[in-house]
């Protein structure tokens, strides 16, 4: 396959390096864009007030791999690799190896998971990948996983692309318990902002959030029909999965309309437009 590795923590970050030659030992043709440094939790921005440059990058891989940094986010860098760099557009799009969990709320502000949505946006099967942990330097796991996910091209057709977020639990292969296909949970923060003085006196913040440990479900807050809400609870969310020691797999989609509100409200069981 002809695949498209990107990231948001930069063109070193070892989990990409890890998932990039991984894919390229299989026998993938791999074209590497990243950003040309960490551009974590910046969701799927673009630059617009400055041109997007991008240099190509020869010492960090095997020949067979060609890669390129960006100066852009992880949404240009997918966005210029597809209409500049790339010969051939690629059958899928791969996002990572995150360094953190992209867990429920967190694709919302996740690079990671914006720079797949990007490939998926332009009909390109796109993946997202993540290992639950910022310390852990392990990253195989997650990378075979992926190899042996894109072993079988059928899996990903271009004539209905999907976005999958994959997360991967931060222990040894060995106790991994498995795969579970999961729907997107919740994951709060207790947000804090740390005061600081810079040199010259002046006052700054520092966001220093912290996850809350408690697993959530959506179901019981989402306005969908009660068929629905029953077929959903019988799977587990992508917070469960990774608590049980799982790789979670969530298909995800960019098209953000609440479609339980809006059958209500089309349908006239909630009022809201004026008479």
């Amino acid at each position: 396959m002809n695949i498209l590795v990107s990231n948001d923590d930069g063109i070193f970050a070892l989990g990409m390096r890890t998932l990039a030659t991984t894919l390229a030992a299989a026998g993938h043709q791999v074209t590497v864009v990243c950003p040309d440094r960490e551009r974590s939790a910046t969701g799927h921005g673009l630059t617009m007030d400055r041109p997007i440059r991008a240099e190509m990058i020869e010492s960090v891989f095997k020949p067979d791999i060609q890669a390129w940094s960006c100066s852009g986010t992880p949404a240009d860098c997918v966005k210029l690799a597809l209409g500049a760099l790339m010969a051939t557009p690629p059958d899928v799009v791969v996002s990572g190896i995150n360094h953190g969990a992209n867990l429920g709320t967190d694709v919302v502000y996740s690079g990671t998971v914006s720079a797949a949505m990007e490939g998926v946006m332009e009909g390109i099967p796109a993946i997202a990948v993540s290992l639950t942990s910022f310390t852990q330097g392990n990253f195989a796991p997650a990378a075979d996983f992926i190899r042996d996910l894109l072993a079988d091209p059928a899996r990903f057709s271009p004539l209905a692309p999907m976005l999958l977020n994959v997360n991967v639990p931060a222990v040894p292969a060995a106790d991994i318990n498995g795969a579970k296909i999961t729907r997107q949970g919740i994951r709060r923060y207790f947000d804090q902002f740390e005061k600081r003085i810079d040199p010259r006196g002046k006052t700054y913040y520092w966001l220093a959030g912290e996850a809350v440990q408690e697993i959530e479900d959506p179901l019981p807050n989402q306005g969908w029909p009660p068929e629905l809400k029953q077929a959903l609870a019988t799977i587990p969310t992508d917070v469960q999965a990774l608590r049980d020691r799982y790789i979670s797999v969530t298909p995800l989609q960019y098209n953000l309309t609440a479609v339980g509100d809006l059958l209500d409200l089309a349908q006239g069981r909630r009022s809201l437009l004026p008479e």
